[in-house]
């Protein structure tokens, strides 16, 4: 794996279910069982499938015009079966809005295609998810 194409995080614990991630640019995110107003690792992983689309989305976009709102819904349901936990009807919703003028009709004509084209090729996060990756977890020497 080149430099270039590696990602990684380091999770450190700091409390009882309390946690802090940092990356390797040293940008860090604080998250928890949900027992308080930090965000769960399953609020992460959405935040990540509609960040992912809403950054490509909106670099495509504001080429042309500034957005005069931009929000994105999404949401998944928790299953138990015998497959375990997991999510399930994953759902990625857009609310865009621009201004009137030229170039605002041109972000709004981009933007379902900006939208596809992030699902179908561009995000890392949806396409993993969506085609499926096995996950490895080892105990590192103590």
């Amino acid at each position: 794996m080149s430099e270039k194409s590696a990602r990684s995080v380091t999770v450190e614990r700091t409390s009882t279910g309390h946690f802090v991630a940092t990356n390797a640019r040293g940008g860090t995110i604080s998250f928890g069982t949900g027992s308080d107003s930090e965000f769960t690792p399953v609020e992460l992983l959405l935040a990540a499938l509609g960040g992912c689309t809403a950054v490509d989305v909106d670099l495509a976009t504001t080429r042309h015009a500034e957005p005069d709102a931009f929000s994105v819904q999404v949401s998944g349901n928790k299953v138990n079966d015998e497959l375990g936990n997991r999510l399930t009807d994953l759902a990625v919703a857009f609310t865009v809005t621009f201004p009137d003028g030229e170039g605002a009709d041109r972000a709004r004509t981009i933007l379902p295609r900006a939208v596809k084209t992030s699902h179908d090729r561009l995000c890392t996060v949806s396409r993993t998810v969506e085609i499926g990756t096995p996950v490895t977890a080892t105990v590192e020497d103590a």
